[in-house]
């Protein structure tokens, strides 16, 4: 065969040849290594802040509002004047009702005065029965007309009083519902502000019964009374309430309504900063459980209705593995069963995985050596 020829068969058969396969390196995935540790277990609930003591203050007597001697907003002491209403009209019925009690007690005297005449006459029996016996009725009629000017005096003193409202209790006040010229009290106690007392604060909020199962069944798995786990108060801009509080009160029966059991709690308010109305949330302590496997959220993969993670064997096999989930604590899942101390599970790159497929598992400080030295080599963890 010429050389040219051989040549040109040569280069046919190399062309014909098929490059080999490029095998992809496997994906690099972020590994955890399952480790048990205590784990603070906690609850938390929804509520809404109120007062021990909201106290309406109103009118008992029909008159016209002359002074509001109190700044709104403010603390009053108990039996403080806080509204003055007219006087006059009561100031006269008062007046009235003292001259009925004089004229009462001296018609008593008078009808005295005859008994004590007639007495002697009768024994001496120059005078009938009869007139010592009306003398001595007289008495009785005017000795009940005395006590009965003496009942109008004191509701006089009283209606009176009313004039001048002082708080019932020591608080802060709200803000005035009526204003000075104001008619108050026709027909009915007219509303004239409200005072609450603020030192200590309560919590209320309602719990289904499912949870308040749960919570007793959890106490009693941990030894702790329900009524006596601690509480931590968190208003509405994150920060801690610095006094912990307490349960003081779980109703007797569930609201067949609604299906929960209403909850109060306690809480230090030395500084008024908390005021009724605000809602809350309440951290409930309920104790450290030993020996638990917290996995962060992320490791998580949900599947109609069931939780799986990514398990990476000792020479990084990826498979799939279902777990038992438990309670949420902060951004980690505490897992019952489905996992042993030891084990690696992937959090970042899951959807890398293949079942049965290898993968090159880093832990989070090789991870970040990668990523700040790209052209180093970085070799997996071994197990």
């Amino acid at each position: 065969m010429p050389i040219g020829a051989a040549l040109i068969v040569a280069f046919s058969l190399a062309a014909c040849k098929k490059p080999e396969a490029v095998i992809a390196p496997p994906p690099i995935v972020e590994v955890l290594e399952i480790t048990t540790s205590e784990v603070p277990l906690t609850a938390t609930l929804i509520g809404q802040l109120d007062s021990p003591q909201n106290v309406d203050v109103r009118a008992r007597v029909e008159a016209f509002v002359e002074e509001t001697p109190f700044i709104e907003g403010t603390e009053v002491q108990k039996d403080q004047i806080v509204f003055k209403l007219d006087k006059r009209p009561y100031e006269e019925k008062l007046k009235g009702a003292e001259g009925s009690l004089a004229e009462s007690v001296a018609a008593l005297a008078k009808y005295k005065a005859d008994v004590a005449r007639l007495e002697p006459l009768f024994e001496k029996r120059a005078i009938p029965k009869q007139d010592l016996d009306n003398a001595l009725a007289a008495v009785q009629v005017g000795d009940a007309g005395v006590q009965s000017a003496n009942a109008r005096v004191d509701s006089a003193k009283l209606d009176l009083g009313y004039c001048d409202v002082k708080a019932p209790i020591t608080g802060l006040i709200g803000a005035k519902q009526v204003s000075i010229g104001d008619f108050v009290g026709k027909g009915e106690p007219t509303l004239l502000a409200t005072i609450s007392t603020l030192d200590p604060i309560w919590f209320y909020c309602n719990l289904s019964e499912v949870d308040y199962i749960r919570a007793q069944e959890r106490s009693v798995k941990l030894g702790r009374e329900l009524a006596a786990l601690p509480l931590t108060l968190i208003p509405a801009d994150g920060k801690d309430h610095p006094d912990q509080g307490r349960f003081v009160f779980i109703d007797r029966a569930v609201d067949v309504k609604t299906g929960t059991l209403r909850i109060r709690a306690e809480f230090p308010n030395k500084d008024k900063l908390l005021r009724p109305g605000m809602f809350s949330r309440v951290r409930v302590d309920i104790g450290t459980r030993k020996n638990s496997i917290a996995i962060p959220e992320r490791a998580l993969v949900s599947l109609q209705g069931k939780s799986f993670v990514w398990v990476v064997s000792p020479d990084g096999i990826a498979n799939q593995r279902a777990v038992t989930t438990a309670e949420q604590v902060d951004s980690n899942i505490l897992i019952s069963e489905g996992l042993k101390p030891g084990e690696r599970i992937i959090l970042e790159g899951i959807q890398k995985a293949r079942e049965g497929a290898r993968v090159k598992a880093l832990d989070a400080s090789q991870m970040a050596a990668m990523q700040s030295a790209p052209a180093a080599e970085v070799k997996p963890t071994k197990h």
